[in-house]
């Protein structure tokens, strides 16, 4: 039902239908409106260019553009059908409508709202006044003064969003195809997702040929022989005879020396200095002191909210804007979709208020902060992300819980601390000298950091994505000490050292980079990291992004024959032209013409997949190994080892740059799992078990077919028998299998009698084992009833009604990890057939690779949940939102 506030009136008459996206926006919207005020929710987008050929409305399905989507010879006219799964609501609406005075259109204030308002209206085609009602909060103030200032529809975001779904369609179904053809069936390619994977190939390029340094210096400790605190200090040789000893930033990624005046002191070289350095006088050569301060940290956006949640709390980008989207509708938090910083007079005036509250007044500077944008074509939601209302509630006054509260308590001290004082201190460098007693002239250094008033960071202190890095409220103290003080060194040791390769990224890294690259929209990049997590383009190892060996072909692919599609710079320049469209610059037809078509004798996309012929496919999908002759290649059944025709597959959790040539030798000389069992005296034929894609299995080898009469034709291989096999139970492994159990696996299905003139089987099943009769089905208890199961019992079974669910004898869970945010029902992992999987009772989602049962967190739970409960909702596919400009007589609604 929907969300009323006062009773509609027969005629219409005085009541006004507010359409929202979500019903849990509704809800507590309806709370805040007056009477006379009906809300509803359009459940997410209401249509889409269609999602498969099935969709598209019968008039159309001859069209060569038809499978677009797309009229491209007709300025790129979008052709839109309403969801399946969304007609009935939409039924709903148009009653609702049909006995309201007035509609607001109360989307979300930016592109993808705007197009969803301009959907709506498409759609429902009001014959009454029609409005768009924009808010940033959902707080009783927020709903009732966007409701009585509403606006018209911004047609330039229309516009422009309308030509990023566009644009993103002709991406999509013309590159994946070549994808399909040349490397995989199912793969895709998509305009932000694919640079977005390139960026992780080529961090595991540069690992991949990082040729590590190995360098030494020395650290001394030296002892000031006062009584104060702190009487010791540790500093580490700077130079020696004023050549400036070497560190890792003065090596190349191939290992070599590139600072050619440093001084590259090895293991026995250190060694030696340290040992003449020992017990030697040194003094103070110089103190450095200069003031310390810390400005504070804007408020959260979209993106830096998503890269200090990962760093803090561990959630990926899309558990944050989950979380997020709950705050938001529920009255708690600001519009969390959002590049801008910048605050509100009242909320400004609230975060001062708190601070001074919580930490006195002195914490407080005289004029409030103000932050301006710095990221190029900011856009979305017009206010940073804070606490919603005048005045902020404490986490305590919140009565959240879980991760809600913990991210709601994030922001909130992120905004109090972005209206507080600088932190303020000194910041100390000293330089020690000495004679080693070769005569050699020795300087060591130190720094420090002292805080003498901490400011904001009483509040707040950011994370940083290298967990070496000092924190900026960590003090390093050092002794008072002046010019010409004389030190005892404790201590002279040689260290060693080595470089290390380029971290890979993680999501809140790489989040940072897109950004950087000014590449898509912060506001996508969550569902961008999602995808291509789900292709497995990339899995995770704890919170590294590491590509697979599928990421390296399609991106090969990519680069060699559509160089322009993942040009950085290209990407980051198609964002500003799809930003003058929405500022009304820009017309979206040529600009779509240019892309297409092509202009000025560049190729457009249409020309560059129209001749794919000298695409090598094998050459893109193939990898050497330094240093041997050995291939990495990417097959449609996953990536194996090629060292002259023989193969070995590589194990899922193999990271690109952990497969050196040491492993896969080692690879090649594990045994292959294979085992002769014995001969099937029934037929003669040899029994062998297998390891394979989908487990262990056992199978019968087949004798060659004798070669064809002089004349005749081969026979097909399909004419000549497929071998019986079976998959072994869970009780079975290839080291103990025998040939008596692999006959009985192969005997399956196994027919135990009639039943009313039918015949009863029994078999293993994807679900498990179960009897058949017909079409009608019964499960059984475990897989060894199958062997054992007689006619008179199944008859039994099948006078029983049919179970529906679970069975009672369902294994314990694996491990418990806490509730669901979004069900709040209780989360564990279980082993299933096809190996392990997360559940909250209602939905399932298996583990995905990188994806570990000991190490699974409830935030990536709660992921593989949502995006499984997204999937079923839209019945297998994706449902992506677009905008659209004009009326057509193209739409299937």
């Amino acid at each position: 039902m929907p969300a009323k506030n006062g009773t509609a009136k027969g005629n219409g008459a005085g009541t006004r239908l507010v359409i929202v996206e979500s019903p849990a926006k509704a809800k507590t919207i309806a709370g805040y409106l007056g009477r006379g005020y009906i809300v509803e929710s359009s459940i997410g987008h209401i249509r889409d260019l269609p999602g498969s050929a099935s969709e598209v409305p019968a008039k159309y399905k001859g069209e060569p553009w038809a499978k677009l989507g797309v009229n491209v010879e007709r300025e790129f006219e979008p052709l839109y059908v309403v969801n399946t799964d969304k007609r009935q609501q939409v039924q709903k609406l148009k009653k609702l409508l049909a006995e309201a005075d007035e509609l607001y259109l109360a989307t979300d204030e930016d592109r993808e709202g705007e197009a969803i308002a301009w959907h709506l209206q498409e759609v429902l085609k009001p014959k009454v006044p029609v409005h768009r009602m924009v808010f940033n909060e959902i707080t009783k103030d927020a709903i009732q003064r966007a409701a009585a200032n509403p606006r018209e529809l911004n047609m330039p975001l229309v516009n422009a969003q309308e030509t990023r779904r566009v644009l993103d369609r002709l991406y999509g179904y013309e590159v994946s195809p070549v994808l399909w053809k040349k490397v995989m069936p199912k793969l895709s390619a998509g305009r932000v997702q694919s640079v977005a994977t390139r960026l992780v190939v080529e961090r595991e390029r540069e690992r991949i040929a990082f040729v590590p340094a190995h360098y030494w210096d020395i650290a001394g400790q030296f002892d000031t022989g006062r009584d104060e605190e702190p009487k010791v200090f540790k500093a580490g040789l700077v130079s020696v005879d004023g050549k400036r000893v070497a560190q890792g930033r003065d090596f190349a990624s191939d290992g070599t020396l590139k600072t050619r005046d440093a001084l590259h002191l090895d293991e026995s070289a250190a060694r030696a200095l340290a040992d003449r350095l020992r017990d030697r006088p040194y003094e103070v050569k110089s103190v450095e002191r200069k003031p310390y301060t810390r400005k504070p940290y804007p408020p959260f956006r979209t993106t830096t909210l998503q890269q200090e949640a990962s760093r803090k709390l561990s959630y990926s980008a899309k558990y944050t804007m989950s979380v997020a989207q709950k705050l938001y509708e529920n009255g708690f938090i600001t519009y969390m979709r959002t590049d801008s910083i910048t605050l509100s007079e009242t909320a400004i005036t609230a975060a001062r208020r708190q601070a001074a509250s919580l930490f006195g007044a002195e914490y407080v500077p005289d004029k409030p902060r103000v932050y301006a944008s710095k990221v190029k074509n900011a856009q979305e939601a017009h206010e940073a992300i804070r606490p919603a209302g005048d005045t902020f509630r404490t986490p305590a006054e919140t009565g959240l819980k879980g991760d809600q509260f913990r991210l709601y308590e994030l922001i909130w001290k992120r905004t109090i601390a972005s209206q507080m004082k600088d932190a303020v201190g000194q910041s100390v460098s000293i330089r020690v000298t000495g004679l080693s007693t070769g005569n050699e002239r020795a300087e060591f250094g130190a720094t420090g950091k002292t805080i003498t008033f901490y400011g904001f960071l009483k509040a707040y202190v950011e994370s940083a994505d290298d967990p070496s890095t000092d924190r900026d409220d960590q003090e390093r103290r050092l002794p008072n000490l002046a010019e010409g003080d004389a030190l005892t060194a404790n201590a002279v040791d040689a260290e060693g050292h080595s470089t290390r390769p380029p971290a890979r990224y993680t999501e809140a890294s790489l989040v940072k980079e897109l950004e950087e690259r000014e590449i898509g929209r912060p506001s996508t990049y969550a569902s961008i990291i999602g995808t291509i997590l789900a292709r497995e383009y990339v899995f995770k190892k704890g919170t590294a992004l590491v590509p697979s060996f599928l990421a390296f072909a399609v991106t090969n692919l990519l680069e060699q024959h559509f160089g322009n599609l993942v040009d950085y710079d290209f990407t980051a320049h198609m964002e500003d032209g799809l930003d003058e469209i929405a500022r009304g610059d820009a017309e979206r037809v040529p600009w779509l013409n240019r892309f297409y078509f092509g202009d000025n004798g560049e190729e457009g996309l249409r020309e560059l997949v129209g001749d794919i012929g000298d695409i090598d496919a094998k050459g893109i999908s193939s990898f050497p190994i330094k240093g041997t002759d050995i291939m990495v290649r990417v097959g449609r059944y996953g990536s194996y080892l090629d060292r002259d025709g023989e193969r070995v597959n590589i194990p899922d959790d193999i990271a690109p740059d952990e497969l050196t040539a040491e492993k896969a030798e080692e690879l090649f000389a594990q045994p292959s799992g294979d085992r002769e069992l014995g001969t099937d005296p029934a037929t003669g034929h040899t029994i062998v078990a297998k390891s394979g894609r989908f487990g262990p299995y056992v199978t019968e080898i087949l004798p060659e077919a004798a070669p064809p009469a002089e004349g005749k034709k081969r026979t097909k291989k399909a004419d000549a028998g497929k071998p019986r096999t079976g998959s072994l139970f869970k009780s079975m492994s290839l080291d103990t299998i025998t040939l008596d159990d692999a006959l009985k696996l192969l005997s399956l299905p196994r027919t135990l009698g009639e039943l009313d003139g039918e015949p009863v089987t029994a078999q293993n099943g994807r679900f498990g084992p179960y009897i058949k009769r017909g079409t009608d089905s019964r499960s059984l208890g475990s897989e060894e009833d199958l062997f054992t199961v007689t006619i008179e019992q199944a008859k039994e079974l099948f006078a029983q009604p049919k179970q529906r669910g679970r069975r009672a004898a369902a294994a314990a869970p694996l491990r418990e990890l806490g509730k669901d945010p979004a069900s709040e029902q209780p989360v564990v992992v279980k082993e299933g057939r096809f190996g392990p999987y997360v559940t909250d009772g209602e939905t399932n989602a298996s583990l995905r690779k990188g994806d570990e049962v000991e190490s699974i967190t409830i935030q990536r739970a709660a992921e593989l949940l949502a995006e499984r409960r997204e999937k079923v909702a839209a019945g297998g596919g994706k449902k992506k939102t677009t905008p659209r400009r004009r009326t057509s007589a193209k739409s299937g609604s």
